[in-house]
């Protein structure tokens, strides 16, 4: 039953993060730059979750100094570096184009994990791999947006082992006995402290000022889509292998292209419904595995 849970922690994990283009384009749409997104939803969601740790759970605020590098992992060697990346590759080549290079994290974690943790490599894991990235691009809408080049290329794929690293990091955090509270709550203390040199508070203090609704909403959406995401991807991580939760969580462009095509009016085609079907497909081999 704990490992039913786990992959239902995984999928409800990424279908949140798929919904994280409202935030994102409401917020640039006020004003907020891309950098300054990510920076917003670190703040707020440690804000969060150290007063929700500290109201009903202050013993797992509480870590070992000699752990510190998981969350430094978590935070800045994934969320910080990866979205860095994501955002760089977003200049060099089309949006479908860094979509499509950032979901091959799931290799990256395979592998890492193969050696880091012991995990096997098997057919239905490798079959369900093949299956989600193909879906993936699919659904991205291929790579027709133009020629990728060196930089693109390079930083693509350094968003999609930046994302990876988060899988592999939580898993020693998760090894130490930390909780899903403990390790999201300071992955995103850490990743806050490595946005702000990067982004003008100034700037995004202006932004809110302008328009206060826009702060409330910034909240309730980062709620949903980091705080909530990121506690049940990591709950769902302690009961499954890494490799396992990396190729379920690529369900996530599923539910970006869904929320693109509902709430945006973007274009849905017959290859973005194969591409749903085949990474619905991994998803079920993974369940199976």
């Amino acid at each position: 039953m704990k490992s039913k849970l786990s992959y239902i922690y995984v999928i409800v994990a990424a279908l949140l993060w798929g919904c994280m283009g409202i935030l994102v384009r409401t917020m640039n749409g006020g004003g907020f730059s891309s950098a300054e997104v990510v920076t917003v939803r670190a703040g707020i969601t440690s804000i969060i979750m150290v007063i929700g740790m500290l109201i009903f759970n202050r013993k797992e605020l509480l870590i070992r100094l000699k752990d510190i590098w998981c969350f430094v992992g978590t935070g800045i060697f994934s969320v910080v570096f990866f979205n860095i990346c994501y955002f760089s590759c977003m200049n060099y080549c089309s949006l479908s184009v860094a979509a499509i290079l950032l979901y091959t994290a799931p290799a990256f974690v395979m592998v890492m994990s193969f050696f880091l943790f012991k995990e096997r490599f098997t057919t239905k894991k490798v079959l369900a791999l093949i299956c989600s990235f193909v879906g993936c691009v699919l659904v991205s809408g291929g790579f027709g947006g133009g020629s990728i080049g060196v930089m693109g290329l390079l930083t693509g794929l350094g968003a999609g082992f930046g994302y990876a690293l988060y899988s592999i990091f939580g898993r020693y955090a998760l090894q130490r006995g930390y909780s899903s509270f403990t390790i999201t709550t300071y992955t995103f203390l850490f990743a806050a402290a490595g946005c702000l040199p990067l982004t003008g508070v100034q700037h995004i203090g202006e932004c809110f000022k302008a328009d206060p609704w826009l702060l409330a909403f910034a909240i309730l959406l980062t709620f949903l889509t980091t705080v909530a995401a990121y506690l049940l991807y990591t709950k769902g991580l302690a009961g499954m292998e890494s490799g396992k939760a990396s190729v379920l969580a690529t369900v996530e462009p599923v539910m970006a292209s869904m929320v693109g095509f509902v709430l945006f009016e973007e274009d849905f085609t017959m290859a973005a419904v194969l591409g749903i079907g085949m990474v619905l497909v991994s998803s079920i081999l993974m369940v199976k595995e």
